[in-house]
């Protein structure tokens, strides 16, 4: 036992040497990669209904009484944890309805989000 651990001590000092392999760069952890199609689900919390809007950066859809304009939609890197962001203006043509402007994240929808008596938006994807 002795001696085989004496042979095997030269090869555990040479590797206790060699460097240490290099993990390959990794993007920062701010980084966004832009995109210029986003998916949001749009949820009527009276009837219960729900459907899917597709906008290119720059275009404005007209769902019931909501106005939804994408103003920039972005991914995070293939090698960091993956989400989306999308930065929308709602408006609501009905008086005294809340509007919204501001950046979503499909991971954390609660994080920010359109605080609206009857409509819920969630971002689903940037493509």
């Amino acid at each position: 036992m002795k001696r085989a651990l004496l042979l095997a001590l030269p090869l555990l000092c040479a590797a206790a040497d060699a460097p240490a392999p290099v993990p390959p760069p990794a993007s920062p952890p701010d980084t966004w990669l832009p995109r210029t199609t986003a998916d949001i689900q749009v949820l009527d919390k009276v009837n219960a209904q729900s459907g899917v809007v597709t906008l290119k950066v720059g275009q404005v859809a007209e769902n019931a009484s909501l106005s939804i304009t994408l103003r920039g939609c972005a991914i995070r890197p293939p090698d960091l944890p993956q989400d989306a962001t999308a930065y929308i203006d709602v408006a609501d043509s009905r008086k005294g309805a809340p509007g919204f402007h501001g950046w979503i994240f499909a991971n954390e929808p609660a994080l920010s989000m359109l605080e609206h008596p009857i409509y819920d938006l969630r971002l689903l994807a940037c493509r």
